[in-house]
């Protein structure tokens, strides 16, 4: 049996507790003796999550039972830590088997030592803050959650989720992972690696309506002709008018905005459809196969077929 150790204090976010917590119970409920679920506070006194609500804790931090895994939350409370919280990180992270942070919790592993020479995310509005706080952390902005040793740290609240099911398929199989996501009613996994939020979230929304429709063509026809002087038509302006506008407007150029939402079409399609690569790559408006592999080389680092046979989650049994 894994004892889980989740960590509470003033300002938790509720969502990164009962997120992780609901996929461990769900474990226990299928496999029995699989995990031994356990909370605690500084002095076992219950807090006040940023939403309001109230836990009470199992037990106050000094009579925790020893983990297996220690899981750190975020939340507003971790702007301003406690010193004492810090230092019980600092004393008794680096003896559990696994190290986990939620969001912001990670901002309290790099307080307390425990991230320096790792590879770590957050919440991606506190990434420049992790990364100017504590320079010997290597942050990474955009996976949902990352896998470093036995420490691991995922983005913002619901990635928490994704994160522990990840966890649980390592720990007890992908037959007890999945039956927990079908009765949470989300996705046995997104990868590790998938962006925390699409490019249409990612780049700002345009201030004028005939920007914001060019936005909203682009997601809706990656296929289409999106080249500059379409898309300016389309927004009735000069293709010169339209380029400096439409940066000005959403943070980046129609072309780069263009390409991330084309690289975001064809690794939903290979994620989720039997679609081959020739096909993926025309109705995604590459083209051709080799102008598709060429973007994922470039971004990601791996051609179409690697990304396929790595990230599509395997057929259920």
């Amino acid at each position: 049996m894994r004892t889980v150790l989740i960590v509470l204090f003033d300002g938790v976010q509720s969502l990164d507790v009962t997120g992780p917590l609901e996929v461990f119970a769900g474990a226990e409920a299928h496999r029995a003796d699989s995990y031994r679920i356990r909370t605690a506070s500084l002095d076992g006194a219950p807090v006040r999550c940023s939403s309001g609500l109230v836990l009470v804790p199992d037990h106050p931090l000094a009579e925790a039972p020893a983990p297996h895994t220690l899981l750190v939350p975020g939340g507003r409370g971790t702007r301003n830590p406690d010193p004492l919280l810090v230092d019980w990180l600092r004393a008794h992270g680096p003896g559990v088997e696994r190290l986990v942070s939620v969001c912001t919790g990670a901002i309290l592993l790099a307080a307390a030592g425990l991230l320096d020479g790792r590879r770590a995310t957050t919440h991606w509005a506190y990434c420049d803050r992790l990364a100017r706080d504590h320079p010997a952390v290597e942050v990474d902005p955009d996976p949902i959650y990352v896998r470093d040793g036995h420490v691991a740290t995922s983005a913002g609240v619901t990635s928490g989720i994704d994160l522990a099911l990840a966890l649980v398929e390592a720990d007890l199989g992908r037959a007890t992972a999945l039956t927990i996501a079908r009765h949470l009613v989300v996705f046995l996994r997104r990868p590790g690696n998938q962006a925390q939020f699409s490019v249409q979230l990612a780049a700002q929304t345009a201030r004028r309506e005939p920007l914001r429709e060019v936005q909203q063509w682009i997601s809706e026809h990656p296929g289409g002709d999106l080249s500059v002087e379409s898309l300016a038509a389309r927004a009735r302006l000069s293709p010169r008018h339209f380029a400096r506008a439409f940066q000005a407007e959403t943070g980046t150029t129609p072309g780069r905005y263009v390409e991330g939402v084309r690289l975001e079409h064809a690794r939903r399609l290979l994620e989720d459809t039997p679609d081959g690569v020739e096909e993926i790559s025309r109705a995604s408006g590459y083209g051709t196969p080799e102008a598709m592999r060429r973007a994922f080389v470039k971004t990601l680092g791996s051609a179409p077929a690697e990304y396929r046979r790595r990230f599509r989650p395997a057929p259920a049994g």
